[in-house]
């Protein structure tokens, strides 16, 4: 069997790429980093016939041959290096017949360079519902290289397309014979003079090493020098041979779809998608229409998530309790209800809203709402030093701040981006909503606003507008501060609107329950198992202390025994390691209405926010009488007492604790990613000082305040 041969697919954003690299690769697929960037590189190997193995390669999306951004730029380089280690074995360009004017700008591009290609066409059933009829064979023939259409999401058109891939492979075909505009008559010295320091494939090839003379890094330094030399004598203006070029790309692609395509009326298709824009993109009714849709997005939440998150509680509360009874009572017994249940009980019950949340934002994004969010908001980005790509992250912070700090490499103004990156982390990440929503439920009372608004949806609701408000008041700030110039433009397409696929709704709240059980769970319950040890087992001689006591005290009122159990408990927490550690963190936290136990919980959760909730469950769980394991964590940090007999929970203790991890940096991941993304541990180190300091000044101010 000869070596995996290298296949890259290539295409404007949107096109089908990430679906179609889905389906040929199946699980056989690795995300990794393009050397020497943080780009993600796709890759996966695909059986394209019995002795054909491939290596499938998916570079991020382009709109054309021009690259503005970072991401872009890969695409650029695995395409014009000749020496790249990505260099494929041919191209397959996937294409929207849908917008098939603009996807043939990129298709004559690729072609000119004269690479081995095949062009897929995607999305054949939107174009036909917008009347569109394509004449394959006869675009094929204009082309030059083969065409073939097909729908990935349905797997149809998969084995054609294989074929030939095989066929283009085989015979050496899917090289264009002629150019699809006359590249050379652009700069006819030059490009032959470009040939004879460099082998350029083509007269196009040719070009690209000219715009880009000081960015290839595939040029050496006599290549580089006399090429330049070249460029000064001809007076070459790369800007007026780009513009021309496009130009003459889209004059060729007019006549092409002329005799190819036959389009419906499109004054009745913008029509059609204007009524639908003028009231979604509205200067008032669009921005009413966008806090309604938040405002259902977090009423569902508490919704829809309260009873199959009652029901968990319980179960977890009613097991608790069974296994206290019939186990033995030894420290294995200890450890496992007390240590693992604790942990998996504070981890399985906010399984539903997580799923709910995914859902609901996946819905969103498939109907092509999302987009509307950034085009919607880019005037407010702009007046804080950002765009409206910024808000694609900012949005993706909802559900993880590390693949949103990702989602930034889009931006090309790299100002835009590093203050996109220092504030999304402010953006209310889904680790966060266990938080929310233990502490909502502990001290926001379940009233009716208005007869039918939940008080705590209305505040959940809150805490998400207030990181993003702050978030674009951190990014003003940061726009004084931060010196680099640099124009910026913000050019999107939106989507059509369609119907969400429930399919991929249903798919992907199941794969984002299961990211949170496995990875955020690894966390919790090491860390629970920890706690437990340490709130367990102490200095010995403060807990021998604390259990001489309790025997003298049995003995000289052996009727309170009851409640000298309850007492002994406490104290044994209290003396063991975890207790030592809290009462020496207390006094720092006690301006903000925090207790040792939540010191704890605030050093703990630095590993991963959520990690709160299960620290909570593990030290009420050891701190508590054995007969009380069947309550749920709520109804323990309910009846949590301060010594002063008051409760711990107040409502300006719990609005002091949602604001602190509403601006805290909890986050190792997200400081790590931070790192990576901006080559420097000057970033996250003041990301890590700044959110700290504010969240601990707010949360201040607010116990203060409330008390």
């Amino acid at each position: 069997m000869d070596a995996p041969i290298n296949i890259a697919l290539v295409g404007n954003p949107n096109s089908g790429k990430s679906s179609l690299f889905n389906a040929l690769t199946g699980l056989n697929q690795k995300v990794s980093n393009f050397p020497g960037v943080t780009v993600d590189k796709k890759t996966g190997s695909a059986r394209i016939s019995s002795h054909l193995q491939a290596n499938i390669i998916d570079l991020p999306g382009t709109y054309s041959l021009y690259p503005k951004s970072a991401d872009e730029y890969v695409t650029y380089e695995v395409l014009i290096n000749p020496s790249h280690e990505e260099v494929p074995d041919l191209v397959v360009i996937v294409a929207d017949a849908a917008n098939l004017k603009r996807n043939l700008l990129f298709c004559s591009q690729i072609m000119d360079l004269k690479m081995p290609v095949v062009i897929a066409l995607t999305m054949m059933d939107i174009a036909r519902k917008k009347g569109i009829e394509i004449d394959l064979e006869g675009l094929e023939s204009k082309l030059g290289v083969p065409v073939v259409a097909i729908n990935p999401r349905k797997n149809k058109g998969l084995s054609e397309l294989k074929k030939v891939i095989e066929q283009v492979l085989r015979d050496k075909q899917g090289v264009a014979v002629q150019d699809f505009i006359d590249n050379n008559a652009l700069a006819p010295e030059l490009i032959r003079d470009i040939k004879q320091y460099f082998p350029a494939k083509s007269d196009y090839a040719a070009l690209h090493v000219a715009v880009n003379v000081d960015e290839l890094p595939f040029l050496n330094g006599g290549q580089r020098l006399a090429i330049k030399n070249k460029l000064a004598e001809y007076k070459f203006n790369k800007t007026k041979m780009q513009a021309e070029e496009i130009m003459h790309r889209y004059g060729r692609i007019k006549t092409l779809m002329k005799a190819t395509v036959v389009e419906a009326d499109p004054l009745e298709k913008q029509l059609r998608s204007e009524k639908i824009d003028n009231l979604l993109l509205h200067r008032f009714w669009g921005y009413f229409i966008l806090l309604t849709v938040l405002f259902v997005l977090f009423q569902s939440i508490f919704w829809l998530a309260s009873y199959p998150m009652d029901a968990i509680e319980s179960a977890f509360g009613a097991l608790s309790g069974w296994l206290s009874t019939h186990l033995p009572d030894n420290n294995f017994t200890d450890l496992m209800v007390n240590g693992v249940l604790a942990g998996i009980s504070g981890i399985a019950v906010f399984v539903p809203q997580i799923m709910i949340l995914f859902g609901l934002i996946t819905v969103l994004e498939d109907t092509g709402y999302m987009a509307r969010i950034s085009f919607l908001t880019d005037r407010l980005m702009r007046q804080v030093g950002l765009n409206g790509k910024s808000v694609m992250p900012l949005i993706s912070g909802v559900a993880c701040a590390v693949p949103a700090i990702m989602a930034a490499r889009s931006i090309e103004n790299r100002k835009e981006r590093l203050i996109t990156i220092m504030v999304t982390p402010l953006m209310s990440c889904s680790a966060r909503l266990p938080i929310y929503t233990i502490v909502i439920a502990l001290v926001v009372p379940d009233h009716k606003v208005l007869g039918f608004l939940s008080l705590q949806g209305l505040v959940m609701m809150g805490l998400y507008l207030l990181g993003f408000f702050m978030a674009i008041l951190i990014a003003a700030i940061l726009r004084l501060l931060v010196r680099m110039k640099e124009k910026s433009y913000f050019i999107m397409e939106l989507p059509i609107y369609r119907a969400p696929r429930w399919k991929n709704v249903g798919v992907t709240m199941v794969q984002k329950a299961k990211i949170f059980v496995t990875d955020a769970g690894k966390v919790i319950m090491v860390i629970s198992v920890i706690l437990w040890f340490l709130a367990s087992y102490g200095p010995p001689k403060g807990m021998q202390a604390a259990k001489a006591q309790y025997e003298a005290a049995v003995q000289a009122h052996p009727e309170q025994k009851e409640a000298l159990d309850r007492q002994y408990q406490s104290d044994k927490l209290s003396h063991s390691y975890a207790g030592v550690l809290g009462h020496q963190i207390e006094p720092v936290i006690r301006p903000l209405g925090y207790d040792w136990k939540i010191g704890i919980a605030l050093i703990t959760s630095f590993a991963a926010r959520e990690v709160f909730v299960g620290t909570m469950a593990t030290l009420y769980s050891v701190g508590e009488n054995p007969d009380d394991n069947d309550a749920t964590l709520r109804e323990k940090m309910m009846a949590a007492r301060r010594e002063d007999g008051s409760p711990v929970y107040t409502l300006a203790t719990g609005l002091s604790l949602m604001i602190f991890y509403a601006f805290a940096m909890q986050c190792m991941s997200t400081l790590a990613v931070v790192r990576r993304e901006t080559r420097s541990w000057k970033f996250p180190v003041i990301q890590l000082f700044y959110m700290t300091g504010l969240a601990y000044v707010c949360s201040f101010a607010v116990y203060q305040l409330f008390k």
